[in-house]
């Protein structure tokens, strides 16, 4: 008999709602034209896309046909370098708690570009950036919700620094996207996915301010004019639909899941605390979400296998990296020995997480880590 899965790994992919994409599915039985056609058939299917775009319109505050839809997070990135790359002179300023994503999306875009530094809370170094920023002006990159720490960026601040020295800000919103609010009107551009908030796996996006885009037609590869010549290939109409109606479940309860999700917080990094781990990011403006932390002992994996084998999945950090078992670049920017990123996990909630659930989660590690230290 299989055992029960208690999921602590939202910050990878949240669990999709299941009723959402039943529904979806059952509407593309029935409604499975191909967007691009001609028929009316075609264009109707291809209208429920553009409710979609309205949807995200409604939610930002940006024009519906600025959006640009992709497959993930990764290619959502990538457009964002390409609608810009010819402006700013190939130059940009970036955090160093990116995805790796961001890094490889500029780059392939021709950009060159400095990092700015971390604090040891897990915020960008502000004096940095200015210093940066005096050396040479370029566009800002920075994402809001850091995907390990789950430490917000502060975007007011690195906003009235970028009017300062007139450029433009762009932001990687997959932590924070349909789970806190968001100060869309400070963005520049920004880039989000579906799969992230439970609308399952298959649509991203993408906004740059039009002004701001230097091809008219940027594209990763090219072959159909898809998404106003953007995205060639054959619209995911299902996700896409399923991103729109989850986004629109769960801008009502944005703020009564965050308040319940922060206890849920509390009480896990207490036991945290209790059994000798070191919160990442402890002091800063954090998503209620996440707690990131240096376990007390080099026996990471073996944590990792004792909390799986009672049925509880965490994470050893950012998804993409996990098996690597590299030390994670943002703790290092942070200040952390490169002994100390090999020993921290992840733990992350969402939408589905119980009381229940978080009780026994709390027990299981203080169980696994006591059988792993002398010292609890």
């Amino acid at each position: 008999m299989s055992k029960k899965i208690r999921y602590f790994d939202y910050n990878a992919t949240h669990p999709p709602f299941g009723d959402v994409l039943v529904e979806i599915q059952k509407d593309y039985l029935s409604d499975f034209y191909n967007p691009s056609g001609s028929t009316r058939f075609s264009l109707g299917r291809q209208g429920k896309i553009e409710e979609a775009r309205k949807t995200l319109e409604s939610y930002t505050g940006k024009p519906a046909k600025e959006f640009v839809f992709s497959s993930t997070g990764t290619e959502a990135n990538h457009l964002l370098a390409q609608a810009i790359r010819g402006k700013f002179g190939g130059s940009a300023i970036v955090s160093s708690l990116e995805h790796s994503s961001l890094y490889s999306a500029l780059e392939f875009a021709g950009f060159e570009f400095r990092k700015i530094r971390s604090t040891t809370n897990g915020q960008i170094d502000l004096n940095h950036l200015e210093e940066l920023l005096r050396e040479n002006p370029a566009p800002i990159f920075v994402l809001h919700v850091a995907n390990e720490s789950g430490v917000i960026q502060p975007l007011e601040k690195i906003h009235a620094i970028s009017i300062k020295y007139s450029v433009p800000i762009f932001s990687d919103l997959m932590q924070s996207f349909g789970k806190l609010e968001i100060p869309f009107e400070l963005l520049d551009g920004f880039t989000f996915s579906g799969h992230k908030i439970g609308a399952g796996m298959g649509a991203s996006g993408t906004w740059v301010r039009s002004d701001l885009v230097s091809e008219k037609e940027f594209a990763i590869f090219h072959g159909g004019n898809q998404e106003n010549n953007h995205r060639a290939g054959t619209e995911n109409s299902p996700s896409i639909l399923a991103l729109s109606e989850v986004l629109k479940r769960r801008i009502p309860e944005q703020n009564r899941l965050s308040e319940t999700l922060r206890k849920y917080q509390t009480q896990i990094e207490s036991i945290l605390e209790e059994c000798g781990c070191k919160l990442v990011g402890k002091e800063s403006n954090r998503i209620s979400s996440t707690s990131f932390c240096i376990l007390p002992t080099e026996d990471v994996d073996f944590f990792m296998m004792g909390m799986e084998e009672s049925g509880f999945v965490v994470s050893t950090g950012s998804s993409c990296k996990s098996r690597s078992r590299e030390p994670a670049p943002s703790l290092l920017s942070m200040g952390y020995s490169e002994e100390e990123a090999l020993r921290a996990i992840r733990i992350s909630t969402g939408w589905f997480t119980t009381e229940e659930e978080v009780e026994e989660l709390c027990i299981h590690i203080q169980k696994v880590l006591r059988a792993l230290t002398d010292d609890l």
